[in-house]
């Protein structure tokens, strides 16, 4: 089960707070923190949309993209056993490490609907 929610091309990930005895939850991918909250399922997403809606509202008038810009790096931390079996995995088939973890992305997105990635241990 996963606890996102979209709306347009944003999403947010939703919680629920039992000692406040409420929903909520912040807007991913974008750079700055826009969290909302509702009494229910139907006032958080209402609320969701809302922020949305505020956010980029609020971007258009002061010049800014809304969404997050990805640089295309980032670091990635796994066990010393599966980094070399990483590693040699790639140099048997001539491509490089980097090439390798690309290639296991695309793969996993390209499949996310047929994959159950809580069946995947953390290595």
């Amino acid at each position: 089960m996963s606890d996102i929610i979209q709306y347009q091309n944003y999403y947010a990930s939703v919680h629920f707070s039992a000692a406040d005895e409420v929903f909520y939850g912040k807007i991913l991918g974008i750079n700055d923190l826009v969290s909302f909250e509702g009494a229910s399922v139907k006032e958080l997403k209402a609320a969701f949309e809302e922020a949305v809606e505020d956010y980029i509202e609020f971007c258009a008038e002061i010049g800014k993209t809304p969404e997050k810009t990805y640089k295309g790096t980032f670091n990635v931390r796994v066990s010393s056993a599966l980094h070399k079996e990483a590693a040699i995995f790639a140099a048997v088939n001539n491509i490089t490490l980097n090439d390798f973890v690309k290639k296991a992305l695309s793969f996993t997105l390209s499949h996310k609907n047929q994959i159950d990635l809580s069946d995947i241990s953390s290595r």
